[in-house]
């Protein structure tokens, strides 16, 4: 384990996250009011959730991963993503699985509490992803084992594809390539999986139907306004009625059943609607200072493993970000996937806040030794 000469974690990251979950929390009260009294009889029921199944499990989260030094991680990273893939079978199993519709992405427990192993897979193949780079590092050569990192690769995409988990298994093939780019990979093998990834994409597209059409909405949001067209031109409703200064909080009409999940992966918005351009301008900066702040962290962590660990929850969170505000845009298809730190979902802000907690450990031993 390496000496620790900083006993500091870097608050400017910190003060980044606390704005985020804040302002999260605020917007989660005021977007999922009305469907909170329509189907529970309380309006508050989408925020008191988040608190309870997501806000305090995440903060306890963060203070154990601050506390244990990350190079446990390092050690425990193969029983861990085994473990993970164990969860992502799980959900197959009849009476265990949950889900909406035709997918089954969650863990049911004892039908009050409910898990998505999906968001556990992120940082627990992240954690085999950086250990497999240090020690390809140490080794020489990135070319070895790159058939055993393909293999283990494909089958956490493949179990997801099965759910199907389209959104989930973006982030994370986005979130390997970029740690596998700048921990230095030979750049044909990041265009051979580049290549994967478009071909796999493409085939998942023609396989599905609702894909496809979700595709042509997003080439042409004004087909089909009522059907498969509603949801984005519902958000691109919300969006351009809050203009440059907002309609103020609280005051969004398109939360009262018009725009499709407010709470989930359309808050984004209801934001814009209720603050304004300048506002919704402003969170996506927010998401690129973390981004930043990210990538400071990891320049002067001490070792590959912690600079691939970090570089990991930077593009996870910056991705998951620009997808979620980009699909309410009408600048990518709609994938279902939440706004890191600020839409409803308890597995998913518990593992955003663990992940933190694991970047603050790492900058507690910044600078001991020359930057990347």
């Amino acid at each position: 384990m390496p000496r620790q000469t900083s006993s500091t974690i870097d608050y400017g990251y910190a003060a980044i996250v606390a704005g985020l979950l804040v302002f999260g929390l605020l917007m989660l009260a005021s977007a999922g009011a009305p469907s909170g009294f329509t189907r529970f009889h309380d309006s508050y029921y989408f925020v008191k959730h988040q608190l309870v199944f997501g806000l305090i499990p995440g903060l306890i989260a963060l203070f154990f991963f601050l506390r244990v030094p990350y190079d446990f991680w390092r050690r425990q990273a193969w029983p861990l993503l085994l473990a993970s893939l164990v969860l992502l079978i799980l959900v197959f199993i009849p009476g265990i699985s949950a889900g909406i519709g035709s997918a089954h992405s969650w863990i049911s427990i004892g039908g009050w509490f409910s898990l998505q192993p999906s968001e556990i897979v992120k940082l627990t193949f992240l954690f085999y992803l950086a250990a497999w780079l240090e020690a390809k590092q140490k080794g020489g050569s990135m070319q070895q084992g790159f058939g055993s990192f393909v293999a283990v690769l494909g089958l956490i995409l493949l179990l997801l594809m099965l759910q199907p988990d389209i959104g989930t298994l973006s982030i994370i093939s986005a979130m390997a390539l970029s740690v596998y780019f700048f921990a230095g990979a030979p750049i044909l093998q990041v265009l051979g999986l580049l290549g994967i990834g478009a071909g796999g994409l493409t085939l998942l597209i023609g396989l599905a139907p609702y894909r496809a059409a979700r595709f042509t909405t997003f080439l042409h949001p004004e087909l089909d306004p009522q059907g498969v067209g509603y949801h984005i031109n519902q958000a691109l409703l919300a969006i351009g009625s809050g203009g440059w200064f907002g309609l103020g909080y609280g005051h969004s009409r398109q939360k009262f059943q018009f725009l499709p999940e407010v709470t989930n992966d359309s808050i984004y918005a209801v934001i814009a609607e209720e603050w304004g351009f300048f506002v919704a301008v402003a969170l996506i900066a927010v998401f690129l200072l973390f981004f930043w702040r990210s990538m400071k962290i990891a320049k002067e962590a001490p070792d590959m493993f912690g600079r691939c660990v970090v570089l990991g929850v930077g593009s996870w969170v910056l991705v998951q970000a620009f997808v979620n505000i980009g699909s309410m845009l009408s600048l990518m298809p709609i994938t279902g996937l939440p706004l890191p730190f600020i839409s409803y979902g308890g597995t998913s802000l518990a593992i955003n806040l663990a992940a933190v907690g694991v970047v603050l450990n790492i900058s507690k031993y910044r600078n001991q030794t020359s930057p990347v």
